[in-house]
């Protein structure tokens, strides 16, 4: 369920990829309004590093650093790199498929 929210959030709702991550895990992991509103500055690569803002978004909610990078690599696996920039030169994935394979891999290891 969380994988279609961050979809509908991003394509309905107009949220950027870090806060659709962050929306569709809000009741899971009892995030505020405020921490989504927040995230509006990480989308676009403006996340730490240039990284995706939907990955670093999905990154902020695993405290295990082991699932951390088993969640990084699988992202890298399928956008081609973690950091935002890369990911659109290369254009094998778009923005809204970044929020899902976020969405997707976070709801797998969580």
């Amino acid at each position: 369920m969380p994988v279609r929210a961050a979809v509908h959030s991003y394509t309905n709702e107009r949220l950027n990829c870090a806060q659709s991550i962050l929306n569709a895990f809000r009741e899971q992991k009892n995030l505020s309004a405020d921490e989504i509103t927040a995230a509006r500055k990480l989308g676009g690569g403006k996340a730490d590093q240039g990284t995706c803002g939907a990955l670093h978004a999905a990154l902020s909610l695993v405290d295990d650093p082991e699932k951390k990078d088993a969640l990084r690599r699988s992202f890298v696996e399928v956008a081609g790199s973690e950091f935002c920039r890369e990911i659109r030169a290369q254009n094998l994935i778009s923005c809204v498929q970044c929020v899902e394979v976020a969405a997707r891999y976070l709801e797998k290891i969580d």
